[in-house]
């Protein structure tokens, strides 16, 4: 045998030997957790209700879920928002995403699972009780701790409650005493290996129920979970506010010689530096009491159909152009500044204001319920990223007939400032 043969093959085994390696040690995935997914560009985050019909007596299907998450897959979305385990919607989830990853080995996606907190005698006829939680809250953190073991390689989150403790949610609202108990609960689990080390615990809540608010949230209890989470999930909405607090979004007597197009895009860059405010404000109380953790964006979205306080004799910030534009802002900020942002939401869900169909409520979703796609993904439309997808039978396609001119012919300049002011 050559000699310089015999060298290369002494000198390959020896390298074995250095090296040793079984099959499935090589062929081992590295196992994603809330940590590399948090705050990472490349596993865009957002809200998710497969709902299609007017109450949710009627439930997506699997197979009608699949068909949503392959859609969302081809936009880049790789982190979905549940928000309770009451009804079999979250736990049908999972099923649909371990079927399309068993069917497609290169198949990622991720959930928040959201366990939904109340109060005493919450949606019912009888006196609610904030300060006492409803019995039904102990079901609903088995449940979701039940599917976070069923399903380890997928629920990478847990949050405990959604807009649980702001007080403007009078029907059900908790005090901060009842999701610090349930997220002790859960980081005791995580402690005692009864759920996944790397599974993160938290509450997803308005702004002002994690400090950034009035002083009156500023509790004992509120500075005890916020040490207890494993980060910050906040939610902020300057769409809400162009009626509530519409200072921002007023248009000031300096653009009022603008195009219109301009007043438009400068009323939207002002109400991200809006919701910049909420975030930073949250970081600030945070910080103040000497806690240093990651804040992500629970939810925030902006309606393209409303006929209430945000339409045309309201506040005029409804539309699918400025969704567009608020869209595109968000995820840019929040994608440079390694914020997750669960944008709110992936599909129009009609059973959230079913005896108002215009109602705002209704119209979050970047996709319609029938399928079309609204202005904020035009592009990927262009792409061809939804090619031979479909939701419903259809096939994906834009609003309007993808005709910009007939889309702004609905969009509406914002009220003059000193309009605002005077009717305030």
């Amino acid at each position: 045998m050559n000699i310089v043969v015999i060298m290369v093959i002494s000198l390959f085994m020896l390298s074995c030997k250095q090296n040793p390696k079984s099959d499935n040690e090589m062929q081992k995935p590295k196992q994603v957790t809330a940590e590399d997914i948090l705050g990472n560009p490349d596993y865009l985050a957002i809200s998710y209700g497969g709902y299609r019909a007017k109450s949710r007596d009627s439930q997506p299907s699997v197979k009608q879920l699949k068909e949503d998450m392959k859609l969302l897959s081809a936009m880049g979305i790789k982190v979905l928002r549940t928000y309770n385990v009451q009804l079999p919607h979250a736990s049908n989830v999972l099923k649909a995403i371990t079927e399309l990853k068993e069917e497609d080995s290169d198949f990622e996606m991720y959930v928040m699972l959201g366990a939904w907190i109340d109060c005493l005698n919450a949606w019912t006829d009888q006196p609610v009780n904030h300060d006492i939680e409803s019995p039904q809250n102990a079901g609903e953190i088995e449940r979701a701790v039940k599917l976070a073991n069923q399903y380890p390689d997928i629920v990478k989150v847990l949050a405990v409650g959604n807009e649980a403790m702001v007080k403007w949610a009078a029907s059900y609202y908790v005090q901060p005493k009842v999701i610090l108990k349930w997220v002790k609960h859960l980081q005791n689990l995580k402690n005692e290996g009864k759920l996944p080390k790397t599974l993160w615990i938290t509450s997803s809540d308005d702004f002002a129920s994690w400090g950034g608010g009035e002083d009156s949230y500023h509790v004992k209890d509120l500075e005890e979970l916020i040490k207890a989470v494993d980060y910050i999930s906040m939610h902020t909405y300057p769409y809400h506010n162009t009626h509530y607090n519409p200072e921002f979004w007023g248009v000031p007597e300096s653009e009022s010689n603008l195009p219109n197009i301009e007043k438009i895009d400068n009323a939207m860059h002002r109400a991200l530096e809006f919701a910049k405010k909420q975030y930073d404000s949250v970081t600030n109380y945070m910080k103040s009491l000497g806690v240093n953790k990651p804040i992500h964006i629970g939810e925030t979205g902006w309606a393209s159909v409303s006929k209430g306080f945000y339409g045309d004799n309201g506040s005029r910030a409804t539309d699918e152009y400025k969704q567009g534009v608020y869209y595109k802002l968000m995820r840019e900020w929040t994608n440079a500044n390694g914020i997750s942002c669960f944008y709110f939401e992936a599909f129009n869900e009609q059973w959230k204001d079913a005896e108002h169909p215009n109602g705002s409520e209704n119209h979050f979703g970047l996709f319609t319920i029938d399928g079309q796609a609204k202005y904020p993904i035009w592009n990927l439309v262009d792409k061809g990223v939804f090619n031979g997808l479909s939701r419903g039978g259809k096939s994906i396609r834009k609003t309007y007939g993808g005709d910009v001119n007939e889309l702004m012919k609905e969009v509406k300049v914002p009220p003059a400032l000193n309009e605002i002011m005077a009717n305030r």
